[in-house]
C-alpha cells in the first residue's frame, strides 16, 4: 500500500503569526494581494479583517478586497472573483476567514489558472486540472475547517440545491498562517459549530479505511486536543481556543489526505438543501453515526473513549468502549447545546428521501468504515427527527 500526504510548503503558528504575511509575500517576489473575505469580517466594526489590513498597510503591501463571499459558497460568487481577481493586478491570493471565504478563495485560484474550468460545476470530485492555483496564503478566522491546509473545498449549485465537494492538491494554501488573534473574536455558537466539524474531521479521519499511521498521529492528537479544549474554549476560554486553533489544522493535515465519511456525506445535503451550517449539522450527525460504524471500527473507539476521559477504556470490553465513546461524544454535543435533531435545522419528512439520495451520492461517504445503503442513510436521517 502507498499513501500520499500534502501539507503546505509553510506554516506558521501562534499569535502575531499574520505579521509574517509581508516578508513572506516578498520573498515569493509577490507584488499585490487579492484578500477573499466576507463582509461580516471585512466590517472595520468587527475589526477581524483589519488586522490583516494593517499589517499589508504597515509593509506598503498593496491590495484589493474581495467581498462577495457567502455561505456554503455559490459557483456565481467564484466566477465573480474570477472576473475581479484578473482586472486586479493582483499576483497571488489571501483566503481570510472561515471554511466559505477560504473555499470561495481556492475556487477563485483554481478557475484562473484552469479556465477550461470556469463553469466551477466540473470542479465536482477528484479535479482533474493541470496547473497549481493562483498562489494563496491560508488565513483562517474560525478553528474548524482547516481549509488552510487542505486539499478539499466546498461549492454549492443553488439552482439544484445541492453542495459538493472538489478535492484537488493544486488547491492547496502554498502558505498558512494560523494566528490565534484572528479566532478568539468568534461568538459563542460559531465556536461550538467550527469545533464540532474538527471533532468530527478528526473522529472520520481516524476510523475511514484510508487512514494509516501518521494520519492516526495526527486524528488522534487533535481529537485529544478537541475533547479537553472545545467546551471551554466556547466558554470563553482564551488558552483553550488557541489550543482549538492548532487542533482544527492538526485534522486538517489528515482527513485532507486520507478522507472523511458519512457524517459530511450527510451533513452536505443538510447545508445545500436546507441551509443548514456546516459545523452544526455535524454535531447533529456525528454520534448517530458513529454508533451506526461501531462494530466496524477496530480497537479505535477504545482511543477515542481514553481521549474524552473515559475510565479504564482499554480494560473494559470492547462493545462497552464503543459504546462508551459514542456517548462521550453525544454528551459533549449536549453540553454545548448543539442541535441534536435534522427536525431543529428545518428537515421535514418530505425532504428525508432527496436527502439520503444526495447523501448517498457525496463524495465522503465511500470513506466510511462501514458501507452504507440509501436506505441505511434514509433510516439515520428518520431517527433523527
Amino acid at each position: 500500500m502507498v499513501y500520499r500526504m500534502i501539507f503546505n510548503q509553510t506554516a506558521y503558528f501562534g499569535r502575531g503569526a499574520i505579521k509574517e504575511i509581508p516578508e513572506v509575500a516578498r520573498k515569493h517576489g509577490f507584488r499585490k494581494a487579492f484578500v477573499v473575505t466576507d463582509p461580516v469580517l471585512a466590517d472595520p466594526k468587527v475589526g477581524t479583517a483589519q488586522k490583516v489590513f494593517d499589517v499589508l498597510d504597515a509593509a506598503g503591501l498593496p491590495y484589493e478586497v474581495f467581498t462577495n463571499v457567502k455561505p456554503n459558497p455559490p459557483v456565481e460568487c467564484i466566477q465573480d472573483g474570477v472576473l475581479r481577481f484578473k482586472a486586479s493586478g493582483a499576483d497571488f491570493l489571501i483566503g481570510l476567514g472561515g471554511g466559505s471565504p477560504q473555499d470561495t478563495c481556492k475556487g477563485i485560484g483554481i478557475v484562473t489558472a484552469n479556465p477550461e474550468f470556469g463553469d466551477v460545476l466540473s470542479l465536482e470530485g477528484v479535479a482533474d486540472t493541470k496547473n497549481p492555483s493562483v498562489p494563496i496564503f491560508g488565513v483562517p478566522t474560525t478553528a474548524g475547517t482547516a481549509s488552510e491546509t487542505t486539499i478539499n473545498y466546498v461549492i454549492t449549485d443553488t439552482p439544484n440545491k445541492r453542495k459538493f465537494v472538489a478535492v484537488d492538491p493544486h488547491d492547496i494554501p502554498i502558505v498558512a498562517f494560523v494566528d490565534p488573534d484572528l479566532t478568539d473574536g468568534m461568538p459563542r455558537g460559531l465556536k461550538v459549530a467550527t469545533g464540532l466539524d474538527a471533532l468530527t474531521h478528526a473522529i472520520e479521519g481516524y476510523i475511514t479505511p484510508g487512514a494509516w499511521s501518521l494520519s492516526d498521529a495526527l486524528s488522534l492528537q487533535s481529537i485529544r486536543m478537541t475533547a479537553a479544549n472545545l467546551a471551554k474554549s466556547a466558554e470563553g476560554d482564551v488558552p483553550a481556543g488557541e489550543q482549538m486553533a492548532y487542533s482544527s489544522y492538526i485534522t486538517g493535515m489528515a482527513y485532507s489526505n486520507v478522507g472523511l465519511g458519512l457524517v459530511h456525506g450527510m451533513a452536505h445535503p443538510l447545508g445545500g438543501r436546507l441551509g443548514a451550517a456546516h459545523g452544526v449539522a455535524n454535531g447533529i450527525l456525528l454520534a448517530p453515526v458513529m454508533d451506526y460504524n461501531k462494530d466496524y471500527t477496530g480497537e479505535k473507539y477504545r482511543d477515542i473513549a481514553d481521549a474524552f476521559g473515559v475510565k479504564d477504556a482499554y480494560a473494559m470490553p470492547l462493545e462497552e468502549a464503543r459504546d462508551a465513546a459514542v456517548q462521550a461524544v453525544h454528551q459533549l454535543t449536549v453540553d454545548l447545546k448543539n442541535p441534536t435533531k435534522i427536525s431543529e435545522v428545518g428537515a421535514t419528512e418530505a425532504d428525508l428521501a432527496p436527502l439520503a439520495h444526495d447523501a448517498f451520492n457525496d463524495v465522503c461517504t465511500p470513506g466510511n468504515p462501514r458501507k452504507a445503503t440509501e436506505e441505511d442513510i434514509l433510516t439515520i436521517y428518520k431517527s433523527l427527527m
